[in-house]
């Protein structure tokens, strides 16, 4: 039935008002997305939401990039939060309603990114969004969430250094992937390291506390690129790599680039015996477009991988094979995002609310035993506890644990537990 014309009129003064946050809210945010820094209280907006919860259904929003550099990465992403989704409605739904996905394509673009999230919260008036890959697509979303005052589950290892009331962090920050790779590496013996990476904030910020780890604890850096996202010439990097002999190679390229960078990297003879890489951003699926003859035997540093030996993870493997393909591996930003349906289920059900307030403040502690493991909601930085893990690239196209942190770590996005950190920003 068609909505009455005194309806649609109530709607729209609701919209209105999302539209019309204050100016002065959203330059502080941004301005405090540009520093870096800690996003407290007074961040947050009083703006009306728009999120019609009257009736039996409730719509979130999936925001993932299904084309451009990025949809290699991606569309699985998405994928996996449909999957979460029907299994959720499929037993019941949250707090009694249906969820309905509003999908978008943020287009591998930053800009893009934030321009959707505007349109998701204002517009569909979701009660929450799930997506974001790049740093720099999260950067250019944040001061949306926080101005327009909605929840953004992003489900990406990333950088670290940020919080934000209005962001829920379900993939690994730093202290739970890059230093446990480093650890790993420097017990292995590595002296020196070479940094390739994308040239964009997720790299660059990653390779500054790369070096200050390096500077503590002894490892030489030999050498530091990056390339364009997206770039397929990696000719002058890899030679550069080769020449100057570093114990191993630290990656943190993103997307397709990393089809191209293990192709030239196999072609210029280096392999993982003489010269390994430890990368950041290579999933079970970037490993299918890049070709195991390509990249076999170099390490990865996630929480989750296919292979991962727990009935949850059996279970979501079998479940998304079933709907995706036999032939479609798992991986660990999809896990994440599969998770972090199940985590915004739990924070809901334990308000008893959609309203983002009472989500915010239900958040701290509450758990879901993930494939990957349990984990739980930090509510102080809105961040998981994660089980850190090494992976090694095998011929089969899958990942295997090589080594792991044995219990959850919990997460210090602002690595206020290490020394060497404390003048990172």
């Amino acid at each position: 039935m068609s909505d009455s014309r005194d309806t649609r009129r109530h709607r729209s003064r609701r919209l209105v008002r999302i539209v019309a946050a204050p100016t002065a809210v959203a330059l502080s945010a941004l301005l405090l997305t540009a520093c870096g820094a800690r996003d407290d209280a007074e961040t947050g907006s009083a703006a009306t939401s728009c999120v019609d919860t009257s009736k039996d259904t409730i719509k979130i929003g999936s925001l993932h990039s299904l084309t451009g550099t990025m949809a290699i990465s991606e569309v699985t992403v998405a994928n996996s939060t449909k999957l979460a989704v029907d299994q959720v409605n499929a037993a019941g739904g949250v707090l009694g309603k249906q969820i309905q996905i509003v999908p978008e394509d943020g287009a591998s673009d930053p800009k893009t990114f934030a321009e959707k999230a505007e349109k998701l919260i204002s517009s569909d008036c979701v009660a929450a969004v799930f997506g974001g890959w790049t740093s720099a697509s999260r950067k250019a979303m944040k001061p949306k969430f926080e101005a327009l005052n909605s929840l953004l589950f992003y489900p990406v290892q990333y950088e670290g250094l940020e919080d934000s009331k209005n962001i829920f962090y379900t993939g690994a920050t730093t202290n739970q992937q890059i230093l446990p790779a480093l650890d790993y590496l420097k017990q292995k013996g590595v002296k020196s390291l070479y940094l390739v990476g994308s040239d964009y904030v997720f790299p660059q910020t990653a390779n500054r506390e790369i070096k200050a780890y390096a500077a503590a604890n002894g490892i030489e850096i030999k050498g530091e690129d990056y390339a364009p996202l997206g770039s397929t010439d990696f000719s002058t990097i890899v030679n550069k790599v080769r020449n100057a002999k570093a114990g191993a190679v630290f990656n943190t390229l993103n997307g397709d680039s990393n089809v191209a960078f293990f192709r030239e990297y196999a072609n210029a003879g280096l392999k993982a015996a003489d010269m390994p890489v430890v990368s950041v951003s290579i999933a079970e699926e970037e490993v299918t477009g890049i070709g195991p003859q390509n990249i076999a035997g170099q390490l990865t540093a996630w929480n989750y991988y296919q292979t991962v030996d727990s009935p949850q993870n059996k279970a979501f493997v079998d479940a998304y094979k079933s709907v995706f393909g036999a032939a479609k591996p798992t991986s660990d930003p999809m896990e994440a995002a599969y998770t972090s349906i199940f985590l915004w289920k739990n924070m809901v059900e334990k308000a008893k609310s959609f309203a983002v307030t009472d989500v915010q403040n239900a958040a701290d502690g509450v758990s879901f035993d993930a494939p990957e493991g349990t984990v739980t909601v930090d509510g102080s930085n809105h961040h998981i506890t994660k089980t850190a893990r090494i992976g090694e690239i095998r011929p089969d196209g899958l990942i295997y644990t090589v080594w792991d942190s044995g219990k959850p770590i919990a997460p210090d996005p602002y690595l206020k537990s290490y020394e060497w950190a404390k003048g990172l920003k």
